[in-house]
């Protein structure tokens, strides 16, 4: 299965509502996936990670080469 190894994001459904007669009908349940990308940790490891983990790690690294 397709998991962030980071923070363990997979995925999601969502539900369309079509609206038939004044009442809703909930209906194609839809799978929505993570976004997930290569990514070599500082470590060398390579892993799947999701795009919000990518960015979060590029911050920290950034702010610990400014100090």
């Amino acid at each position: 299965m397709r998991k962030c190894e980071i923070c363990g994001k997979s995925y999601k459904y969502s539900i369309a509502r079509k609206k038939v007669r004044s009442k809703y009908n909930p209906v194609n349940r839809k799978k929505t996936k993570a976004n997930l990308q290569w990514y070599r940790l500082p470590s060398g490891k390579r892993v799947r990670a999701c795009v919000r983990c990518i960015k979060t790690l590029k911050k920290q690294a950034a702010e610990a080469t400014k100090k």
